[in-house]
């Protein structure tokens, strides 16, 4: 079923589409049970809906992920058809994409940086510690220690 087709009151939704969108996760407590909801945009080629994420769906839900809705409801809300899963639906993340993906390779991209870092320092740091290099001399961390004044030397240093 295309996003397209979709009605009002139509139960038994079966659609494929992909997370486009994610907004915040807001915390209730109904009747005494505490839940969390979530509203996400999702597309396919044919129009984009929003839809109703509950609880553990939050969680496994990100965007890029092509997801698989299975007797899912259109309700309205705001005057906007909404999806949901009411209480027979089920959502299944057929693929984590571009989300996933790419917080990986960015933790993974962060960890490279960091590590090159470390052996840039402490390359500089064995490199420094000679105390002397290139006739100047330098501190453990690579910094330039300034050379004596003429003013500041002592006449049995320059005898």
């Amino acid at each position: 079923m295309k996003i397209s087709e979709l009605q009002l009151r139509q139960g038994n939704v079966d659609v494929t589409a992909e997370v486009v969108e994610k907004g915040d996760i807001r915390e209730f407590d109904k009747f005494g049970r505490k839940g969390r909801v979530c509203t996400v945009k999702i597309k396919d080629g044919s129009g984009e809906v929003a839809l109703t994420l509950w609880n553990e769906d939050i969680d496994k839900v990100n965007v890029g992920d092509e997801i698989h809705l299975t007797n899912g409801y259109v309700g309205e809300w705001q005057g906007e058809p909404q999806l949901t899963t009411g209480r027979l639906g089920k959502i299944e993340v057929l693929e984590q994409t571009k989300g996933e993906q790419k917080k990986e390779e960015k933790l993974d991209k962060k960890v490279k940086n960091k590590n090159l870092e470390k052996k840039k320092t402490e390359t500089k740091k064995e490199i420094f510690s000679n105390k002397e290099y290139s006739g100047r001399e330098y501190d453990a961390e690579g910094a330039e220690q300034e050379e004596p004044s003429p003013s500041n030397v002592d006449e049995e240093e320059v005898m």
